[in-house]
């Protein structure tokens, strides 16, 4: 939700998208345009590009999608990646929200982000695209900074994408407001619902497709 409420506030120029085959087949609807779920953007005033994807990716797809965004990320000569991900805390944890975390690929940024009052993740495990692509910065050295919200399981709360957005402002020059963000995340909320949903949906059809079709001559 921050990365979308960030291109709705700043509007970058739409520069590209992603697709495959082994994505689901969906297409979404903004203002009337049929559009790519998954859309790049770029701001020349932050000097900064944004990959938004408005729905959750297969788990097939993950390295091949990693691999993907770190030779874009090189080819463009893009010197910093920053990633926002939800962290569930479990009851009685409760004292970690309103807190913002962080994974951070080099010494220097990690100083950076305790400097911001982030605190760093020392101990766990990190799944996901973001965390296939802070394995390869680490190795390659690239500063990556994957900020992590606490979050409660199955709650949608303004106050994450705020906590969020808060944070990627000290790292870089983003003049927006949040203070109709608590107004405006029970629409984008609706969206990625409405998304989600139909993402389900197209998994449940091509599956429904598949069976009926038979088994593969290449299988």
């Amino acid at each position: 939700m921050s990365i979308s409420y960030i291109v709705e506030k700043i509007k970058p120029d739409y520069i590209g998208y992603v697709a495959g085959d082994s994505l689901p087949p969906l297409v979404s609807i903004h203002g009337g345009r049929p559009m790519p779920p998954i859309r790049i953007y770029h701001s020349k005033k932050q000097n900064s590009v944004y990959i938004l994807a408005e729905f959750a990716l297969p788990p097939d797809v993950t390295y091949e999608m990693s691999e993907k965004i770190i030779a874009f990320i090189k080819s463009s000569g893009i010197s910093e990646i920053i990633s926002v991900g939800g962290m569930p805390i479990k009851e009685g944890d409760e004292k970690y929200l309103n807190s913002v975390f962080s994974i951070t690929s080099t010494k220097a940024l990690s100083d950076r982000a305790q400097k911001a009052g982030i605190k760093p993740v020392t101990e766990g495990i990190s799944t996901g695209v973001s965390a296939l692509i802070m394995l390869r910065s680490e190795q390659e050295g690239i500063d990556n900074l994957n900020l992590l919200i606490p979050v409660r399981d199955g709650i949608t709360d303004p106050k994450y994408a705020e906590l969020a957005i808060e944070a990627i402002k000290g790292f870089i020059k983003l003049e927006i407001d949040t203070s109709e963000l608590a107004k405006e995340a029970k629409i984008l909320e609706s969206k990625i619902n409405e998304i989600m949903s139909k993402n389900k949906q197209a998994h449940q059809a091509y599956a429904s497709d598949s069976e009926q079709a038979g088994p593969s001559m290449y299988a």
